[in-house]
């Protein structure tokens, strides 16, 4: 490769870079008629900014992929990760630790409302789901109720892309090749909800009635229920009430069925406080976290469960243990940048400005552009902004969202909007200047 690019420089070299991704990768959620458009080249990122190599700057409003807490290539960050690559880049987990990952530990089950404060590490947020999904099955096992083996799951809850995180997320509509290798998960209907939304209580009681009617009958053969809190992220930016995740979670306790909440977006302040959890009020039995664990920096997810299941898996028979794991598991790069982006998150700076950016939106959107002949159901939680673009049809090919894309991409702004749902969750790093384009070039593209 570096042969091939020696000498060429400017456009030459942007051309041989885009014919050679052409040839030989993959990229994810592409069909061959999108990669009829070349992929723009990121060359440098800084703050909330992406650099292309063809000189082109993009607002990073989605924080790639809604990983970057504080920005790009922040400085606190890039110089915990530094300093750790010259004493401990790798080591073993089974057997071994070390200590970042005990420090990661001891801070996040600081942060964890209660008693969530067994953490358990892997790569990213499906793995993160995988490891909740099997301790709540062997959790089972292991006190000697074998019969809980059934899970519930919410309509248009989006968990990953292995295999037991596709099953309790089929009906993000993302897995129908797959349908074939997931087990059974019975699906109840999420209460979704925006500003101005007389029906929610209506829809929330429906959606506790199913849950009712579940535990009355099966209760005592379900072993655990997976939530997105607040807000499903995949599945277009819905979100629900804080009282609907306590109601739920305290019907599933009188039955004795674990909660898991699926913070692997919601996570690290996207809905005000650092946990869904929090902002909710709710503890659930296990948490999954990943994307903005490290700031966006190195990939991780951790697990975290409550000691009363951590207790459970304890004993001198090795069938009783957990028996997971990944190579990089507590990575010691990852826990540096994980353990920097935490401080960062827990500083009094990012508080202000997550109280800054939600009055944001709540003014130029549930305010302003919510008033739009094109808009409909908007909404808002914490940093995150969402409305749906009002069209006979729905779904993930809908020509809408993406030619708003196209749109603001031309002008400079990064989105990837979720059908007809467009949506806004920036770095915390981003100024009022940037959301504010933001905001006018979304309001432009409706109008043209």
């Amino acid at each position: 490769m570096s042969a091939v690019l020696k000498g060429r420089t400017g456009m030459d070299r942007l051309q041989a870079l885009l014919n050679h991704d052409r040839r030989h990768i993959w990229h994810p959620f592409t069909t061959d008629s999108e990669q009829s458009v070349p992929p723009s080249v990121i060359d440098s990122a800084s703050g909330a900014i992406l650099y292309g190599k063809d000189g082109k700057q993009y607002i990073d409003m989605i924080s790639s992929w809604w990983v970057t807490l504080h920005g790009h290539t922040h400085p606190e960050i890039v110089h915990a990760i530094s300093k750790q690559a010259t004493k401990l880049e790798q080591v073993i987990f089974s057997g071994f630790t070390h200590e970042g990952a005990i420090a990661l530990a001891h801070n996040l089950s600081g942060v964890l409302p209660e008693d969530l404060n067994r953490v358990f590490f892997s790569d990213d947020g499906s793995t993160a789901v995988e490891v909740a999904l099997k301790i709540a099955h062997q959790y089972w096992r292991n006190v000697n109720s074998p019969e809980r083996r059934r899970f519930l799951a919410y309509d248009g809850g989006y968990h990953g892309d292995t295999a037991g995180a596709m099953s309790v997320g089929a009906s993000s509509g993302f897995f129908g090749h797959f349908t074939d290798m997931m087990f059974e998960v019975t699906t109840l209907p999420f209460p979704f909800t925006w500003d101005g939304d007389s029906g929610i209580m209506e829809r929330e009681l429906l959606s506790l009635a199913a849950l009712d009617s579940w535990l009355g009958e099966f209760g005592h053969e379900t072993a655990a229920l997976i939530v997105e809190p607040l807000i499903q992220g995949a599945g277009g930016m819905r979100m629900c009430r804080p009282q609907f995740l306590r109601a739920l979670t305290e019907r599933c306790r009188a039955s004795g069925v674990l909660v898991i909440f699926d913070e692997v977006m919601t996570g690290f302040g996207r809905t005000g406080q650092p946990f869904a959890a929090l902002t909710a009020n709710v503890t659930p039995d296990i948490i999954c976290l990943a994307k903005g664990l490290t700031g966006g920096f190195l990939p991780m997810a951790v697990t975290v469960c409550r000691d009363r299941i951590y207790q459970a898996f304890l004993g001198t028979a090795f069938e009783r243990a957990l028996a997971h794991g990944h190579s990089f598991t507590a990575n010691p790069l990852a826990c540096a940048a994980a353990l920097a982006s935490l401080h960062l998150l827990m500083s009094n700076d990012t508080k202000i400005a997550l109280q800054t950016i939600e009055s944001y939106h709540r003014v130029r959107l549930l305010e302003g552009l919510a008033k739009h002949p094109l808009i409909g159901q908007s909404r808002v939680t914490g940093t995150v902004a969402a409305f749906n673009v009002l069209e006979e049809t729905s779904g993930h090919r809908m020509m809408t969202g993406q030619q708003i894309r196209d749109f603001c991409m031309a002008r400079g702004l990064l989105l990837r909007p979720l059908g007809n749902v467009i949506y806004l969750l920036p770095p915390y790093c981003i100024t009022q200047a940037q959301l504010d384009k933001a905001y006018d070039l979304i309001e432009a593209a409706l109008d043209q």
